[in-house]
């Protein structure tokens, strides 16, 4: 059999670390490299997309993808870590009404910027912001640009909110719900999150690690997704064997030479005889515009 390579989805349960994942399915495909494409804390779950084998290789065309979560909102307690898991720091009697909290929720709806949480996996001089801040350690983080498709709030009781947030990659949803509480003037927290689609994977395409346990190899193979679904949205470009071998060298193809006609920038697909093999980016050169190779499979 040849090497595993490709990617499965987890389903992530709750109380495990996103890399806790990326271990245990590494053990139970026989494989030696993998990796997730987007940490999710121990408290959520949720989709949670694991490459392995030379599928590692498409994670950085995966981390730009927006993200689906539901979460909820409890609002009169802040914390350290803007969860339920951290050391409380205020409480609040006051009780916002409904109208009051959809209206705070909308004012987070758009472009905006956001400060990452110091309990976060974000580099910071190389080190990881959560080991600083549980070694008593606050820095300064900038904050950044995210977008926040959409928000539908659901009343679950006078201090719990669903929150079904649509967001661009690098949102914090523990970040939003502590600055809805600060926006309301009593303080909130995230006290629960699942993560319903990343990088264009649902809830419906994924497995926990429960499930795949007490699969046999040839079951939990048949989860493993082909790299190439990741570039699903790309076309296709069909390279005769010639123009295959200078691809596969690294070497730019002519559009004119293939007869094919791509703007600028775009990305495709690129198969040989075996099938699928590359990402290949439209640039313009001195002799025209041409197809280079930016990651082999």
């Amino acid at each position: 059999m040849g090497e595993v390579s490709g990617l499965i989805i987890i389903n992530k349960e709750e109380g495990i670390t996103s890399q806790a994942v990326v271990n245990r399915v590494k053990r139970l495909l026989g494989v030696q490299k993998a990796g997730h494409t987007g940490t999710l804390d121990p408290l959520a779950t949720g989709v949670l997309p694991v490459l392995v084998g030379r599928g590692v290789k498409a994670s950085e065309f995966m981390l730009s993808d927006d993200k689906h979560y539901g979460a909820v909102l409890l609002l009169g307690v802040t914390t350290d870590t803007e969860d339920i898991t951290g050391e409380i720091l205020t409480r609040s009697d006051a009780i916002p009404t409904e109208n009051e909290v959809r209206e705070a929720a909308a004012a987070f709806v758009g472009k905006i910027k956001q400060t990452p949480p110091m309990y976060s996996a974000l580099k910071v001089g190389g080190k990881k912001l959560c080991d600083l801040a549980r070694a008593g350690i606050t820095v300064e983080r900038e904050a950044r640009e995210i977008t926040v498709h959409s928000i539908r709030v659901e009343r679950i009781s006078d201090v719990e909110y669903f929150l079904d947030v649509k967001c661009s990659k690098g949102t914090y949803i523990r970040t939003l719900c502590a600055d809805i509480g600060k926006r309301l003037g009593t303080g909130g927290v995230m006290k629960a999150l699942v993560r319903m689609s990343a990088a264009g994977f649902t809830l419906a395409d994924s497995v926990t690690l429960g499930e795949l346990e007490p699969m046999s190899e040839e079951q939990r193979l048949s989860r493993l997704l082909p790299t190439e679904v990741v570039f699903e949205k790309y076309e296709i470009v069909h390279l005769e064997p010639f123009f295959a071998r200078l691809a596969h060298s690294g070497l730019e193809i002519y559009l004119k030479k293939i007869a094919k006609n791509f703007d600028t920038g775009c990305r495709v697909r690129l198969y040989d005889g075996n099938g699928f093999f590359a990402v290949g980016e439209v640039r313009e050169y001195e002799n025209g515009r041409a197809i280079k190779p930016i990651r082999q499979f």
